[in-house]
């Protein structure tokens, strides 16, 4: 019974484990405890003025490319589910992607006044959808991170 007990225990954690949103604001992710020294610690730059610290040092045009297509899928499953800005957006992402393309972390700020709260919360939902199974193209030898301000828009 006991024994029943610990596999039922360790299953449920799990699974609250893998349901997490790995999608958020800056902030909400230092609440959560999630520091953002450490995760930049643990993923390299995908770009950087010096190429040889850089990720994708020998192709950075072509991660841009991949990376731009990354927004561009995100716009793309934004719209196929209704959502609409309304306006253009003002928004700062950065996302920790793993060595397989996979998206470890996507966090967010939108400018002052860019989103209402209500807005925000359905495009938190649909980003978590989004980063589930999204797989950037390029893959690399170990986890890496890119930043960039957005200009979101229908």
């Amino acid at each position: 019974m006991k024994t029943a007990f610990l596999i039922f225990l360790g299953l449920f954690i799990c699974s609250i484990s893998f349901s997490q949103n790995r999608a958020m604001t800056f902030l909400k992710a230092e609440k959560q405890g999630i520091s953002i020294t450490a995760l930049d610690s643990i993923y390299p730059s995908a770009l950087h003025s010096d190429s040889t610290k850089a990720v994708f040092g020998n192709k950075q045009q072509e991660f841009i490319q991949a990376y731009k297509k990354t927004l561009q899928d995100l716009a793309a499953f934004l719209k196929s589910n209704n959502f609409s800005w309304g306006k253009q957006t003002k928004c700062f992402n950065r996302i920790y992607f793993n060595k397989d393309g996979g998206i470890d972390y996507f966090l967010y700020n939108f400018g002052k006044d860019e989103i209402t709260p209500e807005k925000q919360a359905r495009f938190d939902g649909l980003l978590n959808r989004f980063i589930k199974d999204y797989r950037f193209t390029m893959k690399a030898t170990t986890g890496f991170a890119q930043c960039s301000p957005v200009r979101y828009s229908d």
